[in-house]
């Protein structure tokens, strides 16, 4: 049984507020807390239904954490539309220092992205095309609201993010030879110019773009065409499908001028 008191400590994790002051965050969906049950996360309470734990007992490495519920007990706590077989809730880890130096092809930073579904999505993204580091804004979406972690599928296990003003990671970037690009309506065809080896992609916020101060600093403009000649098509792409093209275009790309190099 879930008791009144860890209900209401469960649903007041979805404030910010609350999760500084508890130290604590929320994950929920039987994929989501697997991950966590098997990553650096440290788990401070669980709560499954009997057959979560049996199916995931080698991932439960301290057991003194686990309370077996009900799905009604879940049912009661969740935050989720639809919840499932158990909900963790993981002690906040310390802050990330910025990495000495970028040695990957693809890095990005996030100006001032508001939703956590787009966050959350763009995490995802990172994973799936290997992009060891996600730079984030400090009004950026923040990693722990419930919803981002949600959205991440579980990739926020194994995408290194962090929360920083532009200019130390622009002074990175020039540290390490990466050219700094940033996403704009009015920038280069990314379909007909090519990519420099190793790029840091700045996306700005959903209603406003990329902050002047930000804009200052972008060494290459870069645009996802329009194909749509009507006038009355959509105005923009949203940020995490927009991220998504850009790094598929600059993958293939890069990945086309390795092979060319091999032959």
């Amino acid at each position: 049984m879930i008791s009144k008191n860890s209900i209401k400590l469960i649903k007041s994790l979805a404030n910010k507020k609350n999760r500084i002051k508890e130290n604590l965050f929320l994950v929920e969906g039987d994929k989501m807390v697997a991950e966590v049950l098997d990553s650096n996360f440290v788990v401070d309470k669980l709560y499954a239904t009997n057959a979560f734990i049996i199916r995931n007992k080698p991932k439960i490495k301290n057991e003194k954490i686990t309370t077996e519920v009900s799905r009604e007990d879940i049912n009661k706590a969740s935050l989720m539309k639809n919840p499932q077989n158990s909900i963790a809730l993981c002690t906040l880890p310390a802050e990330k220092d910025l990495p000495k130096k970028i040695d990957s092809d693809l890095s990005i930073y996030l100006d001032e992205i508001q939703d956590p579904g787009n966050l959350g999505t763009i995490i995802r993204i990172c994973d799936w095309f290997g992009i060891d580091h996600l730079f984030c804004s400090p009004k950026t979406a923040d990693l722990y609201n419930p919803k981002v972690i949600q959205s991440t599928m579980g990739s926020f296990c194994r995408v290194n993010v962090y929360y920083t003003a532009f200019e130390p990671v622009a002074e990175l970037a020039s540290k390490s030879e990466v050219t700094v690009l940033g996403a704009f309506l009015d920038g280069v065809n990314i379909y007909t110019q090519k990519f420099p080896s190793r790029i840091l992609l700045v996306m700005g916020n959903e209603g406003n773009g990329i902050s002047p101060e930000v804009e200052k600093i972008v060494e290459k403009r870069i645009k996802i065409p329009e194909f749509n000649k009507n006038a009355k098509s959509a105005e923009s792409l949203n940020v995490s499908v927009a991220t998504a093209i850009i790094c598929a275009e600059f993958k293939r790309k890069t990945h086309v001028a390795g092979l060319l190099e091999m032959k």
